[in-house]
């Protein structure tokens, strides 16, 4: 998009033009990566605390929201980092457009990472309370009153459903991008999020039970076998237009993307599903932890290629 203003009259003129290269590049993708461990700890953390006693999990009321709070800010951060003109963020809070997708994204992310800060304090408070807090009034309240801790975690739970899809639907919005489309990126961020929740936690699992460690082994081999299958249908099934097509020839014909995504595929996907499916049947937390760390990597290729390859096809 190229601007220029014309003195005499002050009228702005705008001219479409091809913008050559790639427009969303590694920031991008390290800011949909950070999100889905922000959020996905969220969901893995609510079916744990359903399914198991606290004592089975003992670090889990306050490791969930540190990892949630972590991820969280470098999503926000390489967002706002990524904007020509960062300081027009404020402009979504004080001057918000509801129809527009970011500012609705921006709001609920806001008020998500809002109310994990407080999940935060509380966690925190109940599990050092030698911990050198004492000034802080809201720790003081959070050991006071744990309760709001089981209260804020349901709304918490909610706001991430929205805050992990939301991004879908920007990418869906964009002009000319067939390979982007709303109802394959919803599930594609969702079983990214059930991915990169699951791996997250397993790094952190060592002292919690069995029966724990084996449900993250289920979640880690169900994300990965879905998220695996829709990537395959996509890259042997696209049929729904000649631009798509198009598109993933910067896969199918070889060269530097086909070898990072099939890297994602067997770095990220099979190995880690091979091995959650034997962990079920055999503890090993080392090789859990293998697993986790490789699916966590090979999520970032999978979503670098697909972000990539849809802005290498010339528009004009």
């Amino acid at each position: 998009m190229v601007e220029s203003s014309i003195h005499a009259t002050q009228a702005v003129v705008t001219l479409d033009v091809a913008l050559p290269g790639i427009i969303w590049g590694w920031m991008i993708t390290l800011n949909m990566w950070a999100k889905s461990i922000g959020t996905g700890v969220i969901f893995l953390g609510a079916f744990l605390i359903y399914r198991h006693k606290k004592e089975d999990m003992p670090n889990l009321r306050w490791i969930m929201p540190v990892l949630s709070f972590v991820f969280l800010n470098i999503f926000l951060l390489f967002t706002l980092t990524d904007l020509h003109q960062p300081y027009r963020m404020v402009n979504i809070f004080l001057h918000p457009h509801w129809t527009s997708a970011i500012t609705v994204g921006a709001w609920m992310a806001s008020l998500f990472l809002l109310l994990i800060t407080v999940m935060l304090v509380i966690g925190i408070a109940d599990a050092f309370p030698s911990f050198p807090y004492k000034k802080c009034k809201l720790t003081a309240l959070g050991r006071t009153n744990s309760a709001v801790y089981e209260k804020i975690f349901p709304f918490v739970v909610f706001l991430a459903i929205p805050v992990t899809l939301y991004t879908a639907i920007i990418m869906a919005e964009s002009s000319a991008r067939e390979l982007w489309q709303a109802p394959a990126e919803v599930m594609q961020m969702m079983w990214a999020a059930l991915m990169a929740g699951s791996a997250a936690l397993i790094l952190v699992s060592d002292s919690w039970s069995k029966e724990a460690r084996k449900d993250l082994a289920l979640v880690l081999s169900i994300a990965t076998f879905f998220s695996f299958m829709m990537y395959m249908g996509e890259y042997f099934f696209s049929f729904k237009s000649s631009e798509a097509e198009a598109t993933l020839a910067y896969v199918h014909a070889g060269g530097e993307y086909n070898v990072e995504f099939w890297f994602g595929m067997v770095l990220g996907f099979i190995i880690p599903f091979f091995i959650a499916m034997g962990n079920m049947k055999n503890d090993n937390k080392t090789l859990l932890r293998f697993a986790a760390i490789l699916a966590l990597v090979g999520l970032y290729m999978a979503k670098d290629v697909w972000l990539k390859i849809p802005q290498m096809l010339p528009l004009s």
